[in-house]
């Protein structure tokens, strides 16, 4: 479920800080990243509550105002000169935003900025999402052998997205009984209902596509 109001007030509470420190080039590039993240509210999930991957939204449901707030902020932040881990962020979502299609994606743009973020912070979702970027750029194999390495960071022990992360990119490789099992794996643990639903469903219709 997603918490509108929650939303709406950190981007309030981004906008206050802003006023306070207008040259501070993270306050802007956080409320940035708010503005270019919620842009897509609307289009996260379809009329019964299911989640919808952002690949697969409806693009023309995406808040164009708030995306180019979020973009004249970034540019701004951006020529100042010193750059952190919030406007890389926002960065990232801008790309995102900008592409007309899910097949317009810049990930090689996507790929460089996670590896400029990764440099600034140890932060295992980072390294989840450059795996990520670096599938789409390089091929599933290539994020496969990152996923490798986060097996052992144990801040990811038992989370959901890094089996569910492993089960996107071995249906990318071909593996369909892999992803399968990683895909119930992840369901198995989410807390979240409404992502519960959306693995369990990925696993049967691999299920369906398969031999009979």
């Amino acid at each position: 479920m997603q918490r509108v109001e929650l939303a709406q007030e950190g981007i309030r509470l981004a906008r206050a800080a802003r006023k306070v420190l207008p040259h501070d080039g993270e306050v802007s590039g956080l409320l940035a990243l708010m503005l270019l993240t919620d842009a897509r509210r609307a289009a996260r999930t379809g009329p019964d509550g299911e989640l919808i991957p952002l690949t697969k939204q409806d693009r023309t449901l995406w808040d164009q105002k708030q995306i180019a707030e979020g973009v004249e902020l970034l540019t701004a932040a951006l020529a100042r000169g010193s750059v952190g881990a919030y406007q890389l962020q926002a960065a990232i979502a801008a790309v995102h935003d900008e592409a007309e299609h899910g097949e317009d994606t810049d990930w090689p743009q996507i790929l460089a900025l996670y590896d400029l973020l990764k440099r600034m912070s140890d932060n295992p979702m980072v390294a989840l999402n450059h795996a990520i970027a670096a599938a789409m750029v390089h091929g599933p194999a290539a994020g496969l052998q990152l996923l490798d390495g986060l097996d052992k960071d144990g801040r990811l022990a038992g989370n959901h997205r890094l089996d569910a992360v492993r089960a996107h990119l071995l249906e990318m490789a071909g593996d369909r009984d892999g992803a399968i099992v990683h895909y119930r794996m992840a369901a198995g643990r989410t807390t979240s209902i409404p992502e519960r639903n959306y693995l369990i469903t990925q696993a049967a219709r691999l299920s369906e596509d398969g031999p009979k």
